[in-house]
């Protein structure tokens, strides 16, 4: 499975424009192609930063889609008056569903950069012993990791119920990844939290 995402630093009046763009252009186009199995969008209506995920059951669906999603790209950035945009094309190495998500639901990213050569032994200790604690963990629905195998860069997204469960589990889940990442050699480059503004997953479960 592998995933597109596209990062989208835009005008924070014009989030709602974005989130009604995506929800009601983007998806329904993207959602008609061969290979696409889901797409979602994370928004920080504070700083104007947005991103987007479409996912895509091969690469050759991926790579196939690029000309089509780079034209709904580009008419993002103008909905969105943005200033920078970035894309990055992963691997989805894991993905579970504890929950389905509802309205309210919130996605802490965190960013981390590892040697390639120890990203398999990362993914496996990841699902072996960080995903079981994350499950405990109030208000948890979901949780994804998406890695770049060339250059060990990973992305893991874990959503909660609401703006209440992401607050709540930040000392706990600061303490938890410190301690993945002293176990694992990881540096964690950056952490942020979003609302979860749009969420269709038909991915199946990768844990």
């Amino acid at each position: 499975m592998r995933a597109r995402t596209t990062t989208v630093r835009g005008d924070p009046r014009a989030v709602d424009e974005g989130i009604e763009y995506v929800r009601d252009a983007v998806w329904p186009m993207l959602r008609g192609m061969s290979g696409c199995v889901g797409m979602s969008m994370l928004a920080d209506r504070g700083s104007g930063r947005c991103i987007v995920t479409a996912a895509w059951a091969t690469h050759e669906a991926m790579r196939a889609s690029a000309v089509a999603v780079g034209e709904l790209r580009d008419r993002a950035v103008d909905v969105m008056r943005a200033e920078q945009m970035e894309v990055a094309e992963w691997d989805i190495a894991v993905l579970h569903r504890e929950h389905p998500t509802t309205d309210g639901a919130c996605t802490r990213v965190v960013w981390t950069q590892s040697d390639p050569a120890e990203l398999e032994r990362m993914v496996d200790a990841f699902r072996l012993s960080l995903l079981p604690r994350m499950t405990d963990l109030t208000g948890f629905c979901s949780v994804s990791l998406l890695v770049d195998r060339e250059t060990g860069r990973a992305a893991t997204a874990i959503t909660y119920a609401g703006r209440e469960d992401l607050v709540r589990s930040r000392d706990i889940g600061s303490a938890m990844r410190a301690d993945f990442a002293a176990a694992m050699g990881l540096r964690v480059t950056e952490v942020a939290e979003f609302e979860l503004a749009v969420a269709h997953l038909r991915v199946p479960e990768m844990a």
